[in-house]
C-alpha cells in the first residue's frame, strides 16, 4: 500500500515526446527552446487534465537541462492561484524573481489557476511580467483563459491546448495496462475515454477504479459499464429497432427497465440523441470517422443506419432535443421521456406520409 501510485502520477510525461495529443503544442516549444525563442511569458489555456502543467514542468527542465530528479530543484517555483491569489502572495513571488538562479540559466515560475488571481493580485504582476529579468520565465496556466485579464494576455504567448482525443486517450490506457500486465477489452478502453471527456488525467483514475474494482486484474466492458454507471450501447439499439417497428408498449417497457436499473430520465435522454447523431454520422462514409465508438459498436452503427432515413433521424432529433430542454422543467419527468417515445414510435409512419404525398405532387407536375 506504502508503494502504491496513482496510474496518472507514475505515467506523468517526462519528455515531450510522451505528451498525448497535444502535438502542435510540443512541436512549437521544442522548436522554440532549440532556437533560442521561447518567449518570456507563456499562457497555456484549455481543459483540465490535457497536459498544461505537465508541459510547463517539461519546458522548464530542457531549458534549465535538468533531469526528472531535479524539478524540485529552487530555480523552479510552482504557485497555486487558486489558494494563493492575493496581491501579498503575488509581491512575495516578485521578490523571489529579483534575485538570479544560482544553477543552471533559468528561473522558472508556472502559475497554476492563473484566472484565479484577484484583480489588484494581476495589477501588481503587471510590470513584472512586461519587463522580466532576462532570466526569468513565467508560465501560466488556466482553464479558463476570458477569466485572464486583457492586460495580462497581451504580455503572454498564448498556448491553446485540445481536449484529447477518444482514440488517443483509449490507445494510450492500451500501452499502460500492457506495461502493467493488465488485460484489456478494447471497448471497456474507449468507454473509459469517452466518459473521461477528453482529460486523459480523468481516464486515468477511471482506469485505476475499474482496475481496483476487478479481481483478476482485468479491464472488462462489463465491469467497466457497472463501475462507471453507463448505459450499454445495446440498450439504444434495441431501442431504436423497436421504434422502426412502432412498438410503443415495449419501447415503454423498455425505457421502464433502464429507470429500474437507476438510470436518470435526462441521462437517457441524452444517450438517445447521442445515437441518433452517430446514426446520421453513419450514412455517409465522409461522416463515418466522426464516430468515437469502438469498431465493433461502429459496424453496428452501419448496420443499424442502413434502415434509417435523413428525415427520420433529424427530425427524431428535434423530439429528443426538445424533451432534453423540457425535462427539469417538467411536473411528471417521465411520461415526457414515454409521450417521447410514442411520438418517436410513429414518426416513421409521419416521414412516409410526407413522402408519398411529396412524390404525388412531382408526379402531378410531370403530368402538367
Amino acid at each position: 500500500m506504502d508503494n502504491y501510485i496513482v496510474s496518472a502520477r507514475k505515467y506523468r510525461p517526462k519528455g515531450f515526446e510522451e505528451v498525448v495529443g497535444q502535438a502542435h503544442i510540443t512541436t512549437t516549444l521544442t522548436n522554440a527552446i532549440q532556437n533560442d525563442q521561447l518567449a518570456q511569458a507563456l499562457l497555456f489555456c484549455g481543459p483540465r487534465g490535457v497536459g498544461k502543467t505537465t508541459c510547463a514542468r517539461i519546458v522548464a527542465r530542457m531549458i534549465n537541462e535538468f533531469n526528472e530528479s531535479d524539478l524540485n530543484n529552487l530555480n523552479i517555483f510552482e504557485l497555486d492561484a487558486a489558494s494563493n491569489n492575493s496581491v501579498e502572495d503575488i509581491r512575495n513571488l516578485i521578490d523571489q524573481v529579483r534575485y538570479a538562479p544560482q544553477q543552471g540559466k533559468y528561473k522558472v515560475y508556472i502559475i497554476d489557476e492563473v484566472h484565479m488571481l484577484s484583480t489588484a493580485a494581476f495589477n501588481a504582476f503587471l510590470k513584472t511580467l512586461e519587463e522580466p529579468p532576462s532570466y526569468a520565465i513565467f508560465i501560466l496556466a488556466t482553464t479558463e483563459k476570458h477569466k485572464v485579464l486583457p492586460t495580462i494576455l497581451s504580455r503572454c504567448q498564448i498556448y491553446d491546448f485540445n481536449r484529447i482525443q477518444v482514440a488517443d486517450i483509449a490507445d494510450h490506457l492500451k500501452k499502460i495496462a500492457d506495461t502493467e500486465g493488465i488485460k484489456t477489452e478494447e471497448s471497456a478502453l474507449h468507454l473509459i475515454a469517452q466518459k473521461a471527456d477528453g482529460a486523459l488525467r480523468d481516464a486515468l483514475s477511471l482506469f485505476d477504479l475499474i482496475v481496483t474494482f476487478s479481481a483478476d486484474n482485468a479491464v472488462e466492458y462489463s465491469a467497466t459499464i457497472e463501475n462507471l454507471h453507463i448505459l450499454d450501447y445495446d440498450y439504444y439499439f434495441n431501442l431504436t429497432d423497436l421504434l422502426l417497428a412502432q412498438d410503443r408498449t415495449n419501447c415503454v417497457l423498455l425505457f421502464d427497465e433502464i429507470l429500474q436499473k437507476g438510470f436518470d430520465g435526462q441521462h437517457f435522454l441524452t444517450g438517445l440523441n447521442e445515437h441518433f447523431r452517430n446514426l446520421l454520422m453513419s450514412k455517409d462514409a465522409p461522416t463515418v470517422k466522426l464516430l468515437e465508438v469502438p469498431e465493433n459498436i461502429k459496424e453496428k452503427y452501419l448496420i443499424q443506419s442502413a434502415k434509417l432515413s435523413p428525415s427520420y433521424l433529424i427530425n427524431a432529433m428535434n423530439f429528443t432535443t426538445q424533451a432534453d430542454a423540457q425535462y427539469k422543467t417538467s411536473r411528471n419527468q417521465r411520461l415526457l421521456v414515454e409521450l417521447t417515445l410514442m411520438k418517436l414510435a410513429y414518426l416513421q409512419s409521419a416521414v412516409d406520409l410526407i413522402a408519398a404525398n411529396d412524390g404525388g405532387v412531382e408526379v402531378k407536375k410531370k403530368v402538367s
